[in-house]
């Protein structure tokens, strides 16, 4: 059966991608999801809102077929490469274009990363500093669907999630969060460009309700820049416990906790960033929201700090 309209939503139980389906049911849109595992528990969910569910993997070609086989419209978005397959992203997203080419959709929303494409400008980029396989990965998914023959494309480029300062991300990003302590290899002064899951969904969703409007576009998305004392300073006042922001050297971030790779991650933050400029979504006529926004809106998610 199809569904006229339909959007295939990849990375639906994610925290982009379950946006994206939300905005999409808001607005009355036949969503289906490709889910490894329809028994899941967050697949499930899905499917009790209505969502159709596609079991199938980006290395399944058949599998995303059949389930981009009369959609009009694909939001798309693949796992970072993976130390043991660093050609996985690029891969998955050459898998998904050329299944939604022959499948005749119209519309392919891609989400990336803000500054992807800039890679080779970083600092210590020549020394191999940031992880290339993440970047280049980015890089490469970015250009496959700039050179598809889909009639419209459109590529979001967030920045730094506000979700991750909540469950489930929060336990890798800040550990010691819960115990009242945003712990970062950042710099104090540096300001960390942010962006909610709830606003990528709003845009991609926009995008699909017009897409000759969008068509060929790069969005950059944050709504705010915040130092971690600030960032501190809000989850305190949202939820009346005592937050405060350590900066750490990135082998005592380590030692509190901290993911190397997340580290490397924060040292980027300082050295780089992702210098989004919020007037260029602002012009296309999104209003998005502010860290203390969001972490009102979900306030019964956040775990921090002490009474």
């Amino acid at each position: 059966m199809e569904e006229s309209g339909a959007v295939l939503v990849t990375g639906a139980t994610g925290a982009q991608g379950g946006a994206v389906v939300d905005a999409l049911l808001a607005a009355g849109r036949p969503v289906r999801a490709l889910v490894r595992d329809p028994e899941s528990d967050a697949a499930l969910a899905l499917a009790q809102r209505g969502v159709r569910l596609h079991r199938g993997r980006f290395d399944d070609r058949d599998s995303l077929r059949a389930a981009v086989a009369g959609a009009e419209a694909v939001f798309s978005m693949q796992m970072p490469p993976h130390p043991k397959d660093p050609d996985q992203e690029r891969r998955a997203a050459e898998h998904l274009v050329n299944a939604a080419v022959e499948a005749g959709v119209r519309t392919l929303v891609h989400t990336s990363v803000a500054r992807a494409d800039e890679h080779e400008t970083f600092v210590g980029w020549d020394e191999n500093r940031w992880w290339p396989p993440y970047w280049t990965g980015k890089a490469a998914a970015n250009d496959l669907v700039r050179s598809s023959s889909l009639p419209h494309w459109v590529i979001l480029k967030p920045a730094f999630m506000m979700d991750n300062f909540a469950p489930p991300k929060v336990a890798a990003m800040f550990p010691r969060l819960g115990d009242g302590e945003i712990t970062t290899a950042m710099d104090a002064d540096v300001r960390l460009d942010l962006i909610a899951a709830s606003d990528i969904g709003r845009v991609a969703a926009a995008v699909f309700a017009d897409p000759a409007r969008f068509d060929r576009s790069e969005i950059p998305l944050a709504g705010e820049a915040l130092t971690m004392a600030e960032v501190a300073a809000v989850l305190s006042e949202t939820t009346g416990r005592t937050v405060r922001a350590s900066h750490l050297s990135p082998a005592d971030a380590v030692s509190a906790g901290t993911h190397s790779g997340v580290v490397q991650n924060q040292e980027w933050l300082t050295v780089e960033g992702y210098r989004v400029d919020p007037a260029i979504a602002a012009r296309w006529g999104f209003e998005l929201q502010t860290f203390a926004e969001w972490a009102a809106e979900h306030r019964s998610r956040l775990v921090v700090g002490k009474p």
